[in-house]
């Protein structure tokens, strides 16, 4: 299927090259074991992947880059109307321009190839954090977590999954407490996404009670919603990314990162914007060196 490709590249790509993904897995083992441990890093350190985080967690990264930016260049809450390009502007600068007012004066006019990019949907999502008394946890199980497929809300299991998030990381809870982040919604159950954090609590307990035999109430409950968590690699998705790549290549200047394209986690959308950014800067450093003096 076309959205695995985009949705899981790498497994795509083993099932590709070697016919079935559990061969690609183990030749691929095979073939890091005889390189000696796999690539190396420019330090001479082996190169690991994994999850990751921050001691104060994930926002530290999005605090210290608010940090590094000017207040006056950084919009929050606002939202954008208008990218606009100027072929005509005499300095590579002042050939973009934004508009992020609440109102726009001008009717807005999107080539065919904007349009498309435009159809991506993104779905909605909730996230409940909840901690429980470890001995109120009958099989705790370690590791990185739970996903729930969805033939299994025949059994009632309703929620996509959930991480273990303090076997992963055990600073993030007392000693005599379990963490759990359980996600609910997606496009399997794009309205339960929406429902009250007291509903969805009830829910998540009823579904870690099946999975973890989980005893009595949960000590802690903190609910996260998004409207628009992350985007549906859907079937038409080759002819969004088609798209992307005519508009960096028709518009000097623009560079296209996110969990729009190239991966929807974390570290895929940082290897995305650290990617842009280096493409800006080179971009600039270009412009800056084929301008002519006033």
């Amino acid at each position: 299927m076309k959205q695995a490709q985009h949705s899981f590249p790498e497994l795509w790509n083993l099932e590709n090259r070697f016919g079935s993904i559990i061969a690609g897995t183990i030749q691929a083992k095979w073939s890091a074991k005889k390189n000696k441990g796999g690539e190396t890093m420019g330090s001479g350190r082996k190169k690991q992947r994994g999850s990751f985080s921050f001691i104060g967690g994930m926002q530290t990264l999005t605090d210290r880059l608010c940090k590094e930016i000017e207040k006056d260049e950084l919009k929050l809450g606002s939202k954008v109307l208008s990218l606009a390009y100027n072929c005509d502007a005499k300095s590579t600068p002042a050939n973009w321009s934004i508009s992020y007012a609440s109102n726009s004066d001008k009717p807005s006019h999107c080539s065919s190839y904007n349009a498309v990019v435009m159809t991506v949907q993104y779905m909605p999502l909730s996230v409940l954090i909840t901690t429980f008394k470890k001995e109120n946890v009958r099989r705790p199980l370690e590791g990185f977590g739970v996903l729930i497929p969805s033939k299994e809300q025949q059994n009632g299991l309703k929620t996509l999954g959930t991480l273990f998030s303090s076997m992963m990381f055990p600073d993030r809870a007392p000693d005599d407490q379990y963490l759990y982040t359980t996600f609910v919604g997606g496009s399997r159950n794009k309205e339960l996404a929406k429902a009250s954090t007291n509903d969805l609590k009830q829910i998540v307990t009823s579904d870690l009670r099946q999975l973890l035999g989980v005893e009595g109430e949960p000590t802690f409950v903190n609910h996260f919603y998004w409207s628009k968590a992350f985007p549906l690699y859907g079937r038409d998705y080759q002819s969004v990314l088609e798209a992307i790549d005519k508009m960096e290549k028709n518009l000097p200047g623009f560079f296209y990162a996110g969990n729009h394209k190239g991966g929807l986690s974390v570290g895929k959308s940082i290897a995305s914007g650290c990617k842009a950014a280096d493409l800006v800067i080179s971009y600039l450093d270009s412009s800056s060196d084929n301008m002519e003096p006033n």
